[in-house]
């Protein structure tokens, strides 16, 4: 027996609303596993699509189903979709404000004047578009070359793939290091990325590392830094300025930005730019996130050989935040105050730490996820994108 058309519509209706609710629902909720962080982070990137996606089946319970309880729960399901795809939406002018302060208090008031006018005329606007968000941000023209040998350690082939300017030049460095539980990534992730910064007037290095439990820390470090000796012997080659160079990170490969800027041997670096990283793996192994999505002391078992008890010294030694002790590159610390992976408030730490006698911003995005960026035209990146761009332009080219 089938039902009859408006019934089956309205049934339709009902079940794409509660769809759209769930898919909301995870800009609020905490996601307890892998595959639930996958729409926890995606949500809150994409809530101007869910919001309109809310609003449809909210017009259509209210002027096409007739049927009374079906029209209901698709009104219901639809409001508190629209209410929590609205609260990211909402919250975007007092972050902006926010943000702002926190660039002008780290960088001085006057930080965008020391940036040449000819840098700021090719920077984003405003800092969250929405013609943007649903036709892309441009990415402009660039040369791309891929598969670049840097090392071969114990056999292992590292590569990195070097975006540059459509026009040849010297530009300033900025080398990216890709995160992934330091088990897994590689030099494509965040491509369209690369390819914006490169369009901004740099080269941009994405660099490779060998991956834990195969290889532990500090194979990871020594990685990274053979990548940057390579980068500094062929800057030339590459149409790079190994005198001015910025190491940015996300999630491990902020943490390993962050050792590689901050060891008291550590190469001459303008800046880094940690978008979530790990930044004090003692306390991340005794207080893990609850939930806790990627099981974090298992991961930091894989990378560092063993559990807190059993080398303590260890954890000391991989943590950045233990590395504060002489003047440093300034920072730029960006984290989602709903980081389950990795906690806002240990960005927060290392910029209280930071801040007490070196250059340091941090930004806070409240509604964000871990990796937030992975959807690049998404709310949070469109927001980490603009100050991200401001701060490279302020520690490469200020005059």
């Amino acid at each position: 027996m089938f039902l009859k058309p408006k019934i089956f519509l309205s049934s339709l209706a009902l079940l794409l609303s509660f769809a759209s609710l769930f898919l909301s629902a995870w800009i609020i909720l905490p996601a307890p596993n892998m595959f639930l962080l996958t729409l926890a982070v995606g949500a809150p990137e994409v809530s101007p699509w869910l919001l309109l996606l809310n609003l449809l089946f909210l017009l259509l319970s209210l002027f096409y189903i007739r049927h009374r309880k079906l029209q209901r729960l698709v009104c219901i399901f639809s409001l508190i979709g629209l209410l929590t795809c609205g609260w990211v939406l909402v919250n975007i002018p007092p972050t902006q404000m926010q943000m702002a302060k926190a660039m002008k208090q780290g960088l001085g008031a006057n930080y965008l004047e020391q940036i040449p006018v000819k840098v700021r005329a090719k920077m984003q606007t405003h800092s969250f578009d929405l013609a943007n968000f649903f036709r892309g941000i441009p990415l402009g023209k660039t040369r791309h070359q891929k598969d670049i040998l840097f090392a071969s350690p114990g056999g292992v082939p590292l590569k990195m793939e070097v975006y540059q300017p459509s026009e040849v030049g010297k530009y300033p460095a900025v080398v990216v290091i890709y995160g992934g539980a330091w088990q897994y990534g590689n030099t494509h992730a965040n491509s369209e990325f690369n390819q914006y910064i490169a369009n901004q007037g740099y080269t941009v290095f994405a660099i490779d590392y060998r991956h834990a439990p195969q290889y532990q820390f500090p194979s990871q470090l020594d990685d990274v830094r053979t990548a940057l000796n390579f980068i500094r012997k062929h800057a030339a080659e590459y149409e790079a300025d190994s005198e001015r160079m910025v190491l940015l990170g996300r999630s491990a490969g902020a943490h390993l930005a962050m050792l590689a800027a901050y060891e008291p041997d550590a190469p001459p670096i303008r800046a880094v730019v940690n978008y979530y990283g790990p930044v004090n793996l003692t306390e991340g192994y005794k207080t893990p996130p609850n939930p806790d999505p990627i099981n974090s002391r298992a991961v930091l078992k894989a990378f560092l050989g063993g559990s807190l008890e059993e080398l303590p010294n260890r954890y000391q030694i991989a943590s950045p935040i233990n590395y504060l002790t002489h003047p440093l590159p300034p920072t730029l610390l960006i984290y989602g105050s709903r980081d389950h992976l990795v906690q806002a408030r240990f960005g927060r730490q290392m910029y209280e730490r930071l801040h007490d006698g070196n250059t340091a911003v941090f930004l806070e995005i409240p509604w964000a996820e871990h990796a937030f960026d992975a959807v690049f035209n998404g709310v949070s990146n469109q927001l980490a994108l603009y100050y991200t761009e401001r701060f490279l332009a302020w520690a490469l080219f200020r005059q």
